[in-house]
């Protein structure tokens, strides 16, 4: 089969590799959509953290925000599942430790993940096999697109549930990429009233085309009180600014991910009696996110700005934009296009 692979930063290319064969406990999926992320761009630019610790190495192959359908399955499988639509958690737990006894498989400590750690080939490819455990059924209002988005969402649905906002609650979220947005989206039709804080480089025209009027810059952010902050960028400044811009007794929610150490002052947390909670994973969010986009309580496919085949995949995580693509921060790939 054709597969992407990351020989080394920047090194890249289409190659034909051995299908994949379905051990026992696992599925084969046939790839219909993938998603391209941030931590994607960091294995291709050689910044990925775990690079340097020694949970991941070259050559690799990406993609953990996928969608597809049950092609075979292995030994203990019900046959079943063979022709069903379906998405994947990216952390596959050991499944004998502490953690994994107590549901908390997706912070293992000899965890894989799809695409990212421990050797587990991801889903840039025609192919994918995965455990079934870790997959999740789409309804057929969930299409592709919607599909190949689930695992950013529940990250971000994590992150909004996190910021306990509801009506009444004024909420700033940190960096209007494609999670921001998507936290966004939770929060709003949560109820709360949602501000967004971008660069002062960036246009708002793409957030207020979402209905997020709420558009600020550092410099025009003022003296609002935020119940709740949520911090979804890559900046290392902007922590300690989450911590700053939220009111006492509220929340700060971290779930972006600087390139390098950020770091914030625990005495102002203490002092202002604020709640932190750092979101790593979408896992626990999973189920709920494929229901949200099912009953339409969030739509994000305005977010993806362009599908494009497995080609043109090393000239996206190099930065450049598709022709004719949308104003939407996320690129789908499929790899049926070529």
């Amino acid at each position: 089969m054709r597969a992407f692979v990351l020989a080394a930063p920047g090194r890249c290319a289409v190659r034909e590799v051995p299908a994949p064969v379905a051990a026992p406990g696992e599925a084969v999926i046939d790839v219909e959509r993938v998603g391209v992320c941030g931590t994607d761009v960091e294995f291709f630019t050689g910044a990925m953290a775990y690079l340097h610790q020694g949970h991941s190495g070259y050559p690799m192959r990406l993609g953990h925000e996928w969608a597809g359908r049950v092609a075979e399955v292995g030994a203990g499988v019900d046959p079943a599942w063979v022709g069903l639509r379906v998405m994947g958690d990216t952390m596959l737990g050991c499944g004998a430790c502490r953690r994994c006894g107590r549901g908390r498989g997706h912070v293992c400590e000899r965890r894989q993940e799809v695409g990212v750690r421990g050797g587990r080939a991801g889903a840039l490819a025609e192919q994918l096999a995965v455990p079934v455990s870790s997959l999740h059924v789409l309804p057929d209002s969930v299409d592709w697109m919607l599909g190949a988005l689930v695992e950013p969402g529940g990250n971000a649905l994590r992150a909004a549930r996190a910021a306990e906002a509801g009506p009444g609650d004024r909420v700033l979220v940190l960096g209007p990429g494609t999670i921001g947005l998507l936290v966004a989206m939770f929060l709003r039709a949560a109820g709360a009233e949602v501000h967004l804080l971008d660069r002062a480089d960036h246009s708002p025209a793409f957030a207020r085309e979402l209905g997020f009027t709420r558009v600020w810059t550092r410099e025009t952010v003022g003296a609002l009180p935020f119940d709740a902050v949520v911090d979804a960028s890559n900046a290392v400044h902007l922590p300690a600014l989450a911590l700053e811009l939220v009111e006492p007794g509220g929340r700060v929610v971290y779930v972006g991910l600087a390139g390098e150490p950020s770091r914030i002052d625990t005495r102002a947390l203490a002092l202002k009696d604020v709640t932190a909670v750092g979101v790593l994973s979408a896992s626990p969010g999973l189920a709920d996110t494929i229901r949200a986009y099912a009953d339409g309580f969030v739509d994000p496919r305005p977010l993806v700005a362009a599908t494009v085949g497995l080609q043109e995949t090393g000239a996206v995580l190099a930065g450049q934009r598709p022709a004719g693509a949308g104003p939407g921060p996320k690129i789908h790939v499929d790899p049926r296009l070529g």
